[in-house]
């Protein structure tokens, strides 16, 4: 009996045992059993802790600006499981992401798959018969044993390090940036987008020959009066602010204009400027459409410590009375995400996270644990987050702002219509 997409989707749920398992050699196995070639005639990956998907966007837009047929992989997705493929811009469909399901599960045999690994192959698949100029890859987890790393990069990516998923990745920036170094291969270009990246990740590229293009060092850029300059030795141009708001975007874009430029391809100076002004990822301060009379709705997907700094960093920048609507994951480092961004914040509207498993948290045991961090009177609980956000729209008036963050589930359910 065929299955639909959402069968498969559950069906997916139940073939390993655990949501996570980290390791490339079931998903190797299965992609020799489905005699899988390259995604794309090149192809970059890009990994770090944040500003992952917003740098895959930044490299799609600048591609297509240039004429190139390129296919994106990205995760976790917001309201359908088809945004994370997109090929030439477009989401993948139903019957195509289906056609492939059916492909691996014949394929796999008695070789168990994550939700991820069935979704990674499935990309490479569709990839492949796309017959893509440029194939975008990002990693899920890590590096080193990341599905993802079934495939080796013409570039890779590092866009930032630091402390996320650390039962799985390590305790230290160290640790973590090992483990994403994994990505990187001999004799090829890689660049590391943030100025000071762990020591573990330049060993690792000078241990194995790959060329490390430092941001703010091999690359440089250059803030003007109006927009931003992209510069390194022999070359410079100049370039329209990111449609994208928060302050790491452009050091994002930047990223993505090393890696293309790496790739030695033709990509001309209007496809350059057009495709930094284009490029957009959901749920990076993506603000809703104004509604009458009402408050200003903002989306962020921070849900680790450093995107928290990154999120404060704008609303510093962008003062207005703003109240929170907040979801976390049950793993996740409550106290370093609420630091930063607790001085900008009037008041905490709660609400739960039940589409996440054993990851989900109740909003009683969220309220109990911030607590900890803030006065009990700006913390508000709420039994759906539908409640929250409607008790944060009339608690801060129509001259404020409701800031939704904390969680790419807690965004999600924000986003759904009704």
């Amino acid at each position: 009996m065929t299955r639909t997409l959402a069968q498969w989707l559950d069906y997916q749920q139940t073939v390993h045992p655990r949501d996570i398992s980290l390791g490339l050699e079931r998903v190797a196995e299965v992609s020799r059993s489905l005699g899988l070639g390259r995604p794309g005639h090149r192809v970059i990956t890009v990994g770090g802790t944040n500003g992952k998907g917003s740098t895959v966007a930044f490299i799609e837009a600048i591609a297509r600006a240039a004429g190139l047929r390129v296919g994106a992989f990205t995760s976790p997705h917001l309201l359908r499981y088809n945004e994370r493929i997109r090929i030439d811009g477009q989401d993948v469909g139903d019957d195509a992401l289906v056609a492939a399901f059916e492909r691996i599960e014949a394929a796999r045999g008695d070789t168990a798959l994550t939700f991820f690994e069935f979704g990674t192959l499935a990309a490479l698949l569709l990839m492949e018969a796309a017959g893509l100029d440029l194939a975008i890859l990002e990693v899920g987890l890590g590096g080193r044993l990341d599905a993802v790393n079934i495939v080796d990069p013409d570039v890779a990516v590092i866009t930032t390090v630091d402390l996320d998923h650390q039962a799985y990745l390590g305790d230290n920036r160290e640790a973590i940036g090992a483990e994403k170094a994994g990505i990187l291969r001999a004799g090829k270009p890689c660049v590391l987008g943030e100025k000071d990246p762990p020591s573990s990740v330049l060993r690792r590229a000078y241990a194995i020959g790959a060329f490390a293009i430092r941001g703010h060092s091999d690359y440089l850029v250059d803030v003007l009066d109006e927009g931003w300059r992209w510069r390194e030795p022999g070359y410079e141009v100049d370039l329209p602010d990111p449609g994208m708001e928060a302050p790491a975007q452009r050091d994002n874009a930047a990223a993505a204009i090393a890696a293309l430029r790496a790739l030695d391809l033709a990509i001309p100076d209007a496809a350059l400027r057009a495709g930094v002004a284009a490029a957009r990822a959901p749920g990076r301060l993506q603000r809703l459409p104004a509604l009458p009379g009402a408050p200003e709705r903002v989306l962020d997907v921070a849900h680790n410590p450093q995107g928290a700094r990154q999120l404060a960093a704008w609303l510093a920048a962008n003062p207005k009375t703003t109240v929170a609507v907040f979801g976390a994951l049950a793993d996740k480092d409550l106290a370093g995400i609420v630091a930063p961004v607790a001085p900008y914040l009037k008041a905490w509207h709660l609400g739960p996270i039940t589409d996440a498993g054993p990851r989900g948290l109740a909003v009683d045991e969220l309220a109990r644990r911030l607590a900890e961090q803030l006065p009990a009177g700006i913390l508000h609980p709420h039994r759906r987050l539908a409640d929250a956000l409607a008790a944060a729209m009339k608690d801060v008036g129509p001259d404020g702002r409701v800031l939704v963050f904390g969680s790419f589930h807690t965004v999600a359910e924000a986003m759904a219509p009704d």
